[in-house]
């Protein structure tokens, strides 16, 4: 099987990891914190860099031939799950907005930090292309 490495120019180019890896028809999106071009983590709080991390793996996933329907598996690693869990509506919002409601199997979960101090979510999946 071969693969194909995937690193769209829209997005901080990658050291030590690839963006998206394509492998047969399925997608393996890293993960992705709400960095925007320049490598800076956005302003705001949850909601705004959760619509930027999306915004980044949904960059990824077109890179690679996909769309949002083809997502199959998301986690979403936070460093405040009841932040998170407070701005729930908001991020569903988003969800919709920019992935639609074709909802993959997801998985929320908490943890300490991330590799950028000011990260409050990353966001990693997987998609799987069948055309």
């Amino acid at each position: 099987m071969s693969r194909r490495i995937v690193n769209p120019p829209e997005l901080v180019p990658p050291i030590g990891f690839a963006h998206a890896v394509v492998a047969g028809g399925t997608v393996y999106l890293g993960g992705q914190t709400a960095l925007d071009a320049e490598g800076r983590v956005v302003a705001g709080g949850i909601v705004e860099q959760f619509t930027r991390a999306l915004e980044n793996v949904l960059i990824s996933l077109r890179a690679a031939g996909g769309e949002p329907s083809d997502l199959v598996n998301v986690t979403i690693f936070l460093t405040d799950v009841d932040d998170y869990l407070a701005h729930g509506k908001a991020i569903g919002r988003v969800w919709r907005e920019l992935a639609g409601i074709e909802y993959p199997a997801m998985a929320g979960i908490g943890i300490t930090r991330l590799w950028q101090p000011e990260a409050l979510v990353e966001i990693q999946a997987i998609a799987h292309i069948d055309r």
